[in-house]
């Protein structure tokens, strides 16, 4: 008799603490910055560069001059920063969910492997300042492929992977909703 009124008090607790959680937009901020930055799009880039020095005279160049060939693989990872999503970004309706999601930005740029360089010093310069030139190098193919990477068409690809990911992300959460997600319009 006591084990049979343990069973029942116990699925009558269970009964009543599984009322449907109300779906607000705290609850969606809340899962969306517990993801951080959101990484859309990873681009690798094959970086081929050439530094030379801007010297006016032959003499000039012959002694302090430097001329720079280097390759290198970089890569530049795109996405969205969640943590940038206000309150107001989320909007609940009666069937849907919109959210505002901001542009993507590059989150992180690297260099794969190591550079393959090439450097020819002047006679003064490889005494005197002798600098293998791997970080100029290396400055110049980080901007270079930061570059390439805001491309609109790379930018758009980004935006809409992000915009599929967050509709996936607060689909678990809103499961009876549609979730319609738009990128912020940058301020100019």
């Amino acid at each position: 008799m006591i084990f049979a009124v343990g069973i029942i008090a116990g699925w009558w607790g269970t009964k009543r603490s599984t009322a449907p959680q109300q779906v607000t937009s705290q609850v969606i901020l809340s899962a969306l910055r517990e993801r951080g930055f959101l990484v859309t799009e990873t681009n690798v880039f094959n970086e081929v560069i050439t530094i030379t020095s801007n010297s006016e005279s032959f003499w000039k160049k012959l002694l302090w001059g430097q001329a720079i060939k280097a390759y290198g693989v970089v890569e530049v990872n795109l996405g969205v920063d969640l943590a940038e999503i206000e309150g107001s970004d989320v909007q609940i309706g009666q069937t849907t969910i919109r959210i505002t999601m901001p542009s993507v930005r590059i989150f992180d740029t690297r260099l794969v492997g190591d550079i393959s360089l090439e450097n020819k010093q002047g006679l003064l310069k490889r005494i005197f300042e002798n600098d293998d030139g791997y970080n100029s190098a290396m400055l110049t193919m980080l901007k270079r492929a930061e570059a390439s990477a805001a491309d609109p068409k790379i930018l758009a690809t980004a935006n809409a992977k992000a915009q599929e990911e967050i509709k996936r992300l607060v689909g678990y959460i809103a499961k009876d909703k549609t979730v319609d997600v738009v990128v912020r319009e940058a301020a100019e």
